[in-house]
């Protein structure tokens, strides 16, 4: 796996960590039998795709009414709610260019 996917794996498993969900990594196989469905589609058939590949399953609870943690940022020292930092993205965005 080319090492930019997995940097960006990464920062969706830290994501996941903020909106207090849960994690798993490793290889996909199948145990017992067990029917798991999400809404009305069955998962089987979506984790079998994967089968034997090494994967990583982020699972986050869709808690709507629960407000977003506010957190200081490690680099500037400002107070912000979501993933990153809304100015130090801003800083970097001009910087890089993009």
């Amino acid at each position: 796996m080319p090492a930019y996917r997995k940097a960006s794996i990464r920062e969706l498993t830290k994501a996941a960590y903020v909106l207090e969900g849960h994690t798993i990594q490793g290889v996909l196989h199948r145990e017992a039998e067990g029917h798991w469905v999400v809404g009305d589609r069955p998962l089987e058939t979506w984790l079998a795709r994967n089968e034997g590949r090494d994967v990583t399953l982020i699972m986050v609870a869709m808690e709507e009414d629960r407000p977003m943690q506010e957190r200081v940022c490690q680099t500037c020292g400002r107070k912000y709610q979501g993933l990153e930092c809304s100015h130090c993205k801003e800083v970097r965005f001009r910087l890089r260019g993009r």
